[in-house]
């Protein structure tokens, strides 16, 4: 992705659709698909965004379909535009990543892991494993602080780290299928100055907490484009609550803002 000329970069977190092959298809009642594509033409809608990153579990029933719906929705939403806002993506536990890389086949979507802002550069990490719980690799924690410079510390980027899964408990069910090594994770990611948050999925809700470390480096966690958890719920459970996003807006001297946003039921 192309530096920005602007001294701050709007970008945009949206994830866990669940989608079906069905346009019609529900999850606990909502109409998935139409969440998304009511999520994405709002996204369209907004002057300056400069990014999409979507962090995980786009389907629900592992359909082929499902992920070129996810396609059909992106490409319907920003159809009258005449500029282009890319849509980068990671995987969540639900999603196969050859077909995610596949499928997800359009002008505006990147496969691309670290992009580069001109005051930040953004990581997607991949937390993936052959059960719903996550975890991050050494290999790819030792490569997040290799691509992290900090030999001039005065021209230095400011880091923002995307993934699926929450490496903070968030107390309600979802944490049986969190990031099982949590404290090696944040043993690298603390000593990295440069790191300013870390943004997740998987929640179903858009939470903030903040890693009990030097750094006091805030988790925000997104709202999802399908449903939103109950978390007083043993199970998954949707509360009464729209589909919803999540904003951010960094600064050129390394400080940002995020708000959480929901769509109407």
């Amino acid at each position: 992705m192309n530096s920005s000329s602007n001294t701050t970069s709007v970008i945009a977190q949206v994830s866990d659709s669940h989608l079906f092959a069905d346009q019609g298809g529900l999850h606990h009642g909502a109409n998935v698909y139409q969440n998304l594509s009511r999520v994405f033409k709002e996204l369209a809608s907004l002057p300056g965004l400069q990014a999409i990153f979507f962090t995980g579990d786009l389907t629900q029933d592992h359909s082929e379909q499902s992920y070129q719906l996810f396609v059909d929705a992106l490409a319907a939403a920003f159809n009258d535009n005449t500029w282009s806002c890319p849509l980068y993506w990671l995987a969540g536990n639900h999603d196969d990543k050859k077909l995610l890389t596949k499928l997800l086949v359009h002008p505006q979507i990147s496969a691309e892991k670290v992009i580069e802002l001109q005051y930040w550069r953004i990581h997607l990490l991949d937390s993936t494993t052959d059960t719903p719980a996550g975890a991050v690799s050494e290999q790819q924690l030792l490569e997040l602080r290799k691509n992290i410079p900090i030999k001039n510390l005065a021209e230095a980027k400011s880091d923002l780290v995307f993934m699926h899964h929450h490496p903070l408990d968030v107390g309600y069910f979802i944490d049986q299928h969190g990031l099982q090594n949590q404290q090696q994770f944040w043993q690298h990611v603390n000593v990295i100055p440069s790191v300013k948050a870390v943004c997740c999925g998987h929640i179903h809700r858009g939470l903030t907490k903040v890693a009990s470390n030097l750094n006091a480096i805030p988790l925000y966690a997104c709202p999802a484009t399908s449903i939103q958890f109950d978390p007083n719920s043993a199970t998954v459970a949707a509360l009464n609550q729209g589909p919803g996003y999540r904003l951010l807006t960094l600064f050129a001297d390394g400080t940002m803002q995020t708000t959480k946003h929901y769509l109407s039921k």
